[in-house]
Formats: structure tokens, C-alpha cells, sequence
């Protein structure tokens, strides 16, 4: 192949389109364009979701509560000898239950209009730190320790967690706030009162 040939080569290649090349991207700049792009605001959930959502963990959480009693009824009734003390946690267990179970559906009862259209979906029962937490929460441990008390009765004890974390919380929302207040009232009073000598003595002395 000669010089000539070779220059009428390259002259007779086609030429990418320039629309090929605009739409050409690296990873590298991808990924950079992705991280310093801002950041917008976090869409809040429509009344239609969390209403659906809702049901979702109402669903969830009664099989939760019927499997743990089926379990223990099934293995105290076949495996063991039923005793009063049986019978008493089975029944604390569902008054741990139904307690927690009500307070959740009540707050996530919906409001429907006449037409049958959704006004309110209620409160979201998966809202970090909210109510409804601290109420799985009860009803998870309680559905744990039930579980696990068919192996050892001893079981039972974890359930003390649940105050502890009840007295935890009312220290650390209400009673260390309020004496925390309290102990640093005098003080304040203190520099007030000097404040007040400060400046009747720079009065006296006009």
C-alpha cells in the first residue's frame, strides 16, 4: 500500500456522528456528576401509603402474635404438664398483646369520606421513634420470650427489659431533663442577684 492509498483511505472512512460522541460518558465523570449533585428533599408518604402500609404491619404483626401463641400452646400441651403458672403467662402474654395490638390499630385508623374516599390514612405506625415502635417492640419481645419459654421457663425473666427500657426512656425525656432544670435554677438566681449589687453600686457611686 502506498502513501497515496493510505491518505485516500482515511479521507473516504466515515466520520463518527457528533451525536455519538455528545452522548459518550465516562464512569469516572458518571459518578462524580452523581456526587456532587444536591441532594433534594425526601418526598414525605401520601395518606394512600401509609395507609397501606399500615395494614401491612397490622398483618405482620398478628401472625407474629398468633404463631408465638400457637407455639406455645402446642409444645406446653404435647410436650410438658400444664401448670397454673402455664396458663398465668399465657395469659399476661395476651393481655401484653391485645394492649399493644388495640393501641396500634386505633392510631392507625383511617377516616373515609361518604363517597369512600380516603380523608385521613392515620398515624404511620413505621415513623421512627414514634409510639408505635416502642409498641412492636413489646409485642416482639413478648412473641420472643413466649417462644423461648418452651425450652426454659427461665425464659421469662427477658420480659424485665421491657420496664427497664420504659424507665430508661422516662429518665431520659422527662425525669433527667427536669431535675437537670432544677439543679441549675440556683445558680442562675445567684448571678442575677450579683448582677443587681453590680449595679447599684455603680449607681451609689454617680
Amino acid at each position: 500500500m502506498t502513501g497515496i492509498d493510505f491518505l485516500i483511505i482515511i479521507k473516504i472512512s466515515p466520520q463518527p456522528h457528533l451525536g455519538t460522541l455528545c452522548h459518550m460518558e465516562s464512569p469516572i465523570s458518571s459518578s462524580a456528576a452523581a456526587r456532587f449533585q444536591p441532594k433534594g428533599k425526601i418526598g414525605t408518604k401520601g395518606k394512600k401509603q401509609i395507609h397501606e402500609e399500615n395494614e401491612a404491619t397490622l398483618k405482620f404483626y398478628t401472625r407474629v402474635i398468633l404463631g408465638a401463641n400457637t407455639i406455645y400452646a402446642a409444645v406446653n400441651l404435647l410436650l410438658y404438664d400444664t401448670s397454673f403458672w402455664t396458663w398465668l403467662l399465657l395469659l399476661f402474654a395476651l393481655v401484653v398483646y391485645t394492649g399493644s395490638y388495640r393501641s396500634m390499630a386505633a392510631m392507625a385508623k383511617p377516616a373515609f369520606a361518604g363517597d369512600g374516599s380516603l380523608i385521613d390514612g392515620g398515624i404511620d405506625l413505621n415513623m421512627e421513634q414514634g409510639m408505635a415502635e416502642h409498641l412492636k417492640d413489646a409485642i416482639l419481645l413478648t412473641a420472643i420470650v413466649q417462644v423461648l419459654s418452651t425450652l426454659s421457663s427461665y425464659f421469662w425473666y427477658l420480659w424485665l427489659l421491657a420496664p427497664a427500657r420504659a424507665l430508661q426512656l422516662l429518665w431520659v425525656n422527662f425525669l433527667g431533663p427536669w431535675f437537670s432544670s432544677e439543679t441549675s435554677a440556683p445558680p442562675e438566681e445567684a448571678n442575677e442577684k450579683k448582677q443587681r449589687r453590680q449595679e447599684r453600686r455603680q449607681m451609689k457611686r454617680f
